[in-house]
Order: C-alpha cells, then structure tokens, then sequence
C-alpha cells in the first residue's frame, strides 16, 4: 500500500477542543459601540478652556452653584467642545480644588459663530457657541477703523443668527462720523466711547439677559471695556505700536464673564484680538443678508441676480449709479461685491 493511502479506521478523530485559536493581541475583551447613558449626568456651561480642560459652571444661578474642573470624555475625541457649549459631566461634579469631572454629552447650539483663517480656508475655526448678541468694538483712531472688517462680522453675524452690535471707541482722537455713515441703513445699535466718557449704563442695559461675543481688532480698547464691565476679570490691556499701527494680543484665549448688576445679569465672551475674519465656512447666499440696506433694495433684482458689477438689470447697481444712495450706498456695494467676488 503506497504512502497515500490511507485506512478510514486508523483516521484520528477532533473535536472542538483540538482548534489552537491565537489569542488577541489588544486583550480579549470584545469591542462593543454601546455607551453607557450616563443617567446620572449633571448638567453644565462651559465658560473656558485652557490647553484640553474646561472651566464648566454647574447649578448657574442656583445655592449649588459652583465651577469646575472637566476633561472630555474619550466618547468626544472627535467632537469640539468650545466655550458657551452646554454639557453633561459625570464624574467628580464637586468643583473641589484638584478634583476632574468628564464632560460625556455636548447639548444642541442653538448658535455658533465662526471664523476661517481666509476666504479660502473650508477649515473652520469655532469662537464660541449659543451666544445671542456680538458686539462689534473698533477704535475710531489707533488702529484705524476697517470698513471691510466690520462687513465681515456683520457677515458672520448674519450666518450665525446672532444680532450684532457696535461700540466705537477713542472718539476723543477723531471723529468717527464718516465711519459710521458707511452703516447708517442698517438695524445696528451704535455706542461711542471715549477717553472721557464710556457710556457703561448703556451698553449695560443692552447685555443684560444675553450672552454677548465681544469681537474686534488687537488694540482698539475691547479688554479695557471688558475690564470696565466686568472689574474682576483683569484681562489684560496691550499697546498699539507706534510704527505699525497694529494691537498686540493679549487676549489669548475665549472666555465667558458674568456681569451682575442690580437691573439683572448677562455674560460678556471676551475673544482674542483679530486682524482678518475668513468667511470660508459662509453660505454666500447669506451675505446679502448682512447688508440690510441693500437687501431691501435687491427685492426687485430680478431671479437669479449675482449682484456683481456686471449683473444685469440688477437693481441695486441701479440705485447707486442713479445717486439714489449717495457715496455711503457706493461704498456699502463695494463692500459686498467684494465678498461676493470671493465666493462667485
């Protein structure tokens, strides 16, 4: 009988308990996508971070109330969690000192303001969530006003759903007027501010009851009236350089402040300092939006008007060069042609 053959009586016999299985590398444990519910979670606002933690306030407004110390769960690795984000942490809640709580859920944003380094760059970059009002602060003087600045907040503004506001500060070194025509026909509250008088009460009143974004230009004077504001958050207050004509930052991070008075309290964001605001992430049809006056006007364009120079029988091109708007409309379609440019 050749070495092939084989008798079906000497054939060995296997079970179950002869297969070698190799063991995982990673352990034994099965992997599994179920997350605990976290049932017990407590609720919380995020007011800051600072290099991957987060001050979040529990029990706002409570006897309870106090701030602590977060980290994000591993769950969020790929979700941002950013000031003014409302939460659910599990964990060491206490807020004692060295204690770390872990934030496992981040609520809807009823809003979120953002920006992009340049017009071309898809890549947002997230400034702070559910905020209702931003306040728009340029220096009438050193650094001087940018019109086209100002356009791209109120772009962002628009994009965002959160109604703008505008503080023109150091108005004892020029007059700001002929800066401000440029929004004239525009639902824009307007503050002026001055070495002499800062008109606190005001801008008081119009911060109660909401979460405002302060915004604006290194130097113009937006830490100083945060300070003034909010006397015990000591941010700090940069020089204008001489030379260039450009703030330093000194902001350097996103940071929400409660302001109490005796009418109510509010929360002031105070952001970093910027030089450019990109509008990578706006849908262009919005910025026509943030040009109210113009909007109006572009109610009897006809289907499908780009807006742009070269649009025909557009009819705010039509207004303006019939002088029906003045140098201040020229201006104001100068500005939103140049951000429809970016986008056509």
């Amino acid at each position: 009988m050749s070495w092939w053959d084989t008798d079906d009586d000497d054939e060995p016999e296997f079970d179950e308990s002869d297969v070698r299985v190799r063991p995982s590398r990673r352990g034994s444990r099965p992997r599994t996508k179920t997350r605990p519910e976290h049932a017990d979670a407590v609720p919380g606002t995020v007011l800051g971070v600072d290099r991957g933690r987060y001050s979040v306030l529990v029990d706002e407004d409570d006897d309870d109330e106090r701030e602590l110390t977060a980290a994000r769960a591993s769950e969020l690795r790929r979700k941002s969690v950013v000031t003014g984000d409302h939460v659910d942490l599990v964990g060491e809640t206490s807020g004692e000192p060295g204690t770390l709580a872990r934030i496992v859920r981040v609520g809807e944003r009823a809003t979120l303001l953002r920006r992009s380094a340049d017009d071309t760059d898809e890549v947002e970059r997230v400034i702070v969530a559910n905020a209702d009002q931003m306040l728009i602060v340029v220096a009438a003087a050193n650094p001087e006003p940018r019109i086209r600045l100002v356009d791209r907040y109120l772009v962002a503004a628009f994009d965002a759903g959160i109604q703008p506001l505008l503080v023109i500060t150091k108005t004892d070194l020029a007059d700001p007027d002929e800066f401000l025509a440029n929004f004239s026909g525009l639902d824009l509250p307007v503050f002026r501010s001055s070495a002499e008088r800062m008109p606190l009460d005001e801008i008081t009143a119009a911060l109660i009851g909401h979460r405002t974004v302060f915004v604006g230009h290194s130097g113009v004077g937006k830490s100083t009236l945060v300070n003034a504001l909010v006397p015990e958050a000591n941010r700090a207050i940069g020089q204008v350089n001489v030379v260039t004509g450009r703030g330093r930052h000194t902001s350097s991070s996103t940071i929400s402040l409660r302001l109490r008075t005796a009418a109510g309290t509010g929360w002031v964001i105070d952001t970093p300092g910027v030089r450019s605001f990109g509008l990578g992430h706006v849908n262009p049809a919005n910025i026509l939006g943030a040009f109210t006056d113009l909007a109006r006007i572009a109610e009897d364009c006809p289907r499908g008007c780009t807006h742009l120079p070269d649009a025909p029988d557009c009819a705010i091109n039509e207004a303006v060069a019939a002088g029906e708007l003045g140098e201040t409309g020229r201006a104001r379609l100068d500005s939103l042609q140049r951000l429809l440019t970016t986008f056509a």
